[in-house]
């Protein structure tokens, strides 16, 4: 039940950060937005914990580099280009297949067939994602404001998808070292900051120091930093390691239908009866997978 409890409030603080992005896209670039919350995150962690973690074994570094590849740097960069070609809502809704990708890519390597539960509670899932995604709430008015989208963008979202998958994996495989939990996630974030950097000089940085001066700005960077970042990547970190990688990416289904109500419960946006019967669908998909796994 711990497992489960890390999994679903990593989730809820992660389903907030669409509204909290959504204040500083109006001053900041999604790069400069990404790259500041993960240092802000690994500031937070090395004051957390000030001394550095020895590995008992070297070769467990390539781990770690894969990791802050796929879930820190190369996941959010695809994720954010995605954005640039198609609105959030079909972005949302294609990134919540990671759950599928994550099964695929684990009954590949352990060579253990997914039940048929768990495709019947992907399709369930999917199908109540889509309705909150496009039935309302903020997805819906992205989707509005950016009309039609580009085959680009469904790529580029599946990508990212895929990449959290073998991110969950890679996570998985860390677990098993049995190390201190931030210190393996300070390091992770380490390798993932660095690979930002190396992709700084394509996307820009040069954000307004006047304009991070403001509440709005520093206050939202710092709740990504270490809420979304610093705080939630450890609990998921432990929601893996409890359920394992397949059971605990269930919960990213969740994750539209959250931010969702968190936009009626904080910007007052109308709570229709297709977000709910969404919300419902989407539930019910999850415990159907997590019995087919």
């Amino acid at each position: 039940m711990r497992g489960h409890a890390l999994a679903l409030a990593t989730v809820l603080v992660w389903a907030v950060t669409f509204v909290s992005t959504k204040v500083l896209l109006v001053h900041l670039s999604p790069m400069e937005i990404l790259f500041s919350r993960f240092a802000v995150g690994f500031l937070a962690l090395a004051v957390l914990r000030p001394r550095r973690l020895r590995l008992p074994n070297r070769a467990q570094e390539k781990w770690f580099v894969l990791a802050g590849a796929t879930g820190i740097a190369l996941y959010y960069l695809l994720e954010n280009i995605a954005l640039t070609f198609a609105p959030a809502s079909v972005v949302g809704v294609v990134v919540a297949a990671a759950p599928l990708f994550t099964g695929l890519l684990s009954a590949a390597l352990s060579k253990k067939r997914p039940s048929a539960a768990f495709f019947l509670g992907f399709a369930a899932a999917m199908a109540g994602v889509a309705l909150v995604s496009f039935g309302g709430g903020a997805f819906a008015g992205q989707a509005a404001e950016g009309g039609g989208f580009e085959a680009a963008g469904v790529l580029l979202a599946l990508a990212a998808a895929a990449t959290w998958a073998v991110y969950s994996l890679v996570t998985d495989k860390i677990a098993s070292f049995n190390l201190d939990g931030v210190l393996a996630t300070r390091r992770t974030f380490a390798w993932g900051l660095l690979f930002m950097a190396l992709a700084l000089p394509f996307f820009g940085f040069s954000p307004s120091w006047p304009a991070l001066a403001l509440p709005e700005v520093w206050g939202n960077l710092a709740f990504l930093g270490l809420g979304a970042s610093a705080l939630c990547f450890v609990t998921w970190n432990l929601a893996v390691r409890r359920l394992g990688p397949v059971t605990a990416s269930l919960y990213i289904y969740l994750v539209p239908a959250l931010t969702v109500l968190v936009s009626c419960a904080v910007l007052g946006e109308a709570l229709t009866p297709s977000v709910v019967v969404g919300v419902l669908l989407t539930v019910g998909g999850l415990v159907l997978s997590e019995r087919g796994t």
